[in-house]
């Protein structure tokens, strides 16, 4: 099966799409540059179909390697049949090619071995073939100084089926349904550590039984967690009587002297051999689900952060709270520079809270502040009460900014190469104001895992989580579109076709020349190519710009198309930027040509009609209930407002302006069956909740989504 016939097999995408998608690939593009300008190539293919096509062009690759790395080393033990490389080559799957390459395997010094080297394989072939009527007489010939008798002929006989018949690819597929339809996943408490306060959050599994295949992704992560901390002993159980019996239907023929020592064989094989082996195989299947399941949750809740509402260019005040310490204040121009930063203490033990008001006042006038953004960490509360006391002369908007992974931006070599002279505290406020300006451009500075929004996110496959917030954050980044002149190195590096290198060096350049005032300006840059402006360039704005193009998402190869259209109409192009009733007239027929189609002219007359549109929405204010300040405050029924701040497949958590989230299990979620979380809510959505249950002790709160 070649690439192409692969590709299709599983994402069901018509071949010439494909086709031309691969091609696109190999010729270095990217998938937002596809996606959005070779629409026409692809069939209109968007970026998760050909995410999947990426996707399974890397699994085709991994399998080709090591089909090739298989044939190698079949090929230098001089055991490589036609039919066997036949097997190989036509092998759809790492499964089927490794138990084929099973017998080959270099394993440690096994019993088998042992008793071949000792001469018992034909022993052990007259044993499989079931002929003989006194296998005793028949171990008798194969005596030697290394087998003394015939119990250890026979032995060592058995030793081999079992090892043959481990290595039957029939016998390992029969076994693998078996698990994937039966397995048990089983749990078990050490018993030295059930009291230990840490075990509690994992008493729920103290004694746990469920079918695998039926186990939900955060459930067998958290049980595979409890196990990694040594909390609990984890098990896969299948029948083991039914599995053996299964077994020697398929091998057993006869009844006669072989056929104990071929039961013994059997199972010895399935405890030995088959079932350590394939058990942990269906376990580590089940979790690679789970993982991509969680990895799943944890991308759509990055996409709904990343793309949250921006406040804007605005003159903001953010405030970093804290009792002890104080609340850290900067003042950040509407580009988000750093204007001023002072420390206040209206809170325990200092309770200066008049002198904290003359100064936010004071600030609020000096630095012309339109919002103030308030961390919504220790403190956070007890601030904003304190704020809005404030008798502003303006009208300031006050607003309330998640924290989460502050702390490791401000920590981390970006903070510290944009403000060397100034304290985590002071980056950390930075953060917080410039997060409510542009979430997007702040959020992108920091290790997406450590942004709070997953499920179980330092326990599933690294890589793979990686690369999966990686698509995202690029998908984010090129859906919006990223201001140049004032973009930072890690939102540049981002851009399609651009990295962290060529990121660094419009940086470099823009520090030197000033802003760029063209998208011709940026071939200009420094080992920027030909390639990366057509990979990059329409997804880099420049505002203000000579050419209105060029704040626009219509890629400059299209510029002429734009031409000839405003020439046609008579006008100028400053004419036909927004002027719907002019764009009404064009007939995209007309530009047609042999690789630009409707699909890309209609993108061209949407972004004439609002050229550079930010699709997110506008940052909206939003208060929680005052009277509510802890945990003991709540009483089952209350109605209350709440934003979710993260999604699981169970279900999602809210922040009722307490330190602890109250969760709202998806069979609260709705009155009809609910299959997907973000079908109902998404991250940040300001919605109202009725208490339903408050567990003091164990810090827990149920919840349901309460119909507006």
């Amino acid at each position: 099966m070649n690439l192409i016939s692969y590709i299709t097999k599983y994402t069901q995408l018509p071949i010439k799409s494909v086709e031309n998608t691969v091609e696109l690939l190999n010729e270095d593009c990217t998938v937002p540059f596809i996606s959005r300008y070779r629409k026409e190539r692809t069939g209109n293919l968007d970026e998760v179909q050909i995410g999947n096509i990426v996707q399974y062009k890397a699994q085709y690759d991994a399998l080709e390697k090591r089909k090739a790395a298989i044939l190698k080393s079949i090929e230098e033990q001089d055991s490589l049949t036609p039919e066997l490389e036949q097997k190989i080559t036509k092998a759809e799957d790492l499964t089927t090619l490794e138990d084929l390459y099973l017998p080959f395997k270099k394993k440690r010094k096994t019993k088998a071995e042992t008793a071949i080297k000792n001469g018992l394989e034909p022993l052990a072939k007259i044993i499989l073939t079931q002929k003989s009527n006194d296998i005793a007489f028949e171990a008798s010939k194969y005596l030697s100084e290394n087998v003394a008798n015939e119990d250890d002929a026979l032995e060592g006989a058995r030793h081999i089926i079992s090892e043959w018949i481990n290595e039957r690819t029939d016998i390992r597929n029969q076994l693998r349904l078996q698990l994937e339809k039966f397995a048990q996943v089983t749990t078990k408490v050490i018993t030295a550590k059930k009291d230990d306060e840490k075990a509690q959050k994992y008493r729920d599994y103290f004694d746990w039984s469920e079918s695998l295949n039926r186990c939900p992704s955060h459930r067998l992560l958290a049980i595979l967690r409890a196990e990694n901390e040594g909390y609990v002993r984890v098990k896969i159980a299948i029948d083991d009587d039914k599995a053996i019996s299964n077994l020697a239907y398929r091998i057993i023929k006869a009844n006669n002297s072989c056929t104990p020592h071929l039961q013994l064989a059997i199972e010895d094989a399935y405890k030995r051999l088959l079932f350590p082996s394939l058990s942990n195989e269906a376990l580590k299947a089940a979790k690679v689900k789970a993982d991509e399941s969680a990895i799943t949750v944890f991308s759509k809740n990055l996409k709904q952060l990343l793309l949250g509402s921006p406040l804007g260019e605005k003159r903001i005040l953010a405030i970093d709270p804290g009792f002890r310490t104080g609340c850290k204040v900067v003042c950040l121009s509407a580009q988000g520079e750093l204007q001023h930063n002072e420390t206040i203490y209206p809170h325990a033990p200092q309770n200066d809270s008049t002198g904290a008001i003359k100064k936010i006042s004071s600030l609020a006038d000096a630095y012309k502040i339109e919002a103030i953004a308030i961390g919504n960490g220790t403190a956070s509360r007890e601030t904003e009460q304190l704020i809005k006391r404030i008798q502003f002369k303006n009208n300031i908007e006050v607003f309330v900014v998640s924290e989460a992974g502050a702390s490791i931006y401000s920590a981390s070599k970006i903070a510290r190469d944009e403000f060397p002279n100034y304290d985590v505290t002071v980056r950390g406020a930075v953060s917080i104001g410039r997060r409510l300006a542009d979430p997007l451009a702040e959020l992108v500075k920091i290790d997406a895992k450590s942004i709070g929004v997953g499920q179980y996110q330092h326990d599933v496959d690294q890589t793979l989580l990686k690369n999966s917030l990686d698509t995202v954050v690029e998908s984010c980044v090129n859906t919006v579109g990223v201001n140049i002149n004032t973009a930072s190195v890690p939102l540049l590096s981002y851009v399609s076709g651009i990295g962290p290198k060529l990121a660094e060096n419009i940086v470099a350049y823009r520090n030197e020349n000033g802003a760029f005032t063209s998208r011709a300006e940026i071939k200009k840059v420094p080992r920027l190519g030909p390639k990366a402006f057509e990979q990059g360039a329409a997804f880099l704005r420049i505002k203000k710009a000579k050419n209105p193009l060029d704040d626009s998402a219509v890629h400059p190869e299209s510029y002429s198309i734009v031409k000839q259209m405003v020439k046609d109409q008579g006008i100028a192009l400053s004419e036909i930027i927004g002027n719907k009733e002019v764009i009404k007239k064009i007939n995209l027929q007309q530009y047609c040509t042999d690789t630009v189609g409707i699909p890309t002219l209609e993108d061209i007359v949407k972004e004439l009609e609002k050229p550079g549109l930010d699709v997110r929405e506008k940052a909206k204010v939003f208060t929680f209930n005052q009277n509510i300040r802890s945990i003991s405050d709540l009483k089952e029924g209350q109605l209350l407002p709440g934003i979710v701040n993260n999604i699981t497949n169970f279900g999602c958590f809210v922040d009722i302006g307490i330190k602890e989230s109250g969760l709202i299990h998806i069979s609260n979620l709705s009155d009809s069956f609910v299959k997907d979380v973000n079908e109902h809510v998404h991250l940040h959505q300001q919605i109202i909740v009725k208490v339903l249950e408050v567990d003091i002790p164990r810090k827990r709160i149920q919840l349901s989504l309460h119909k507006q």
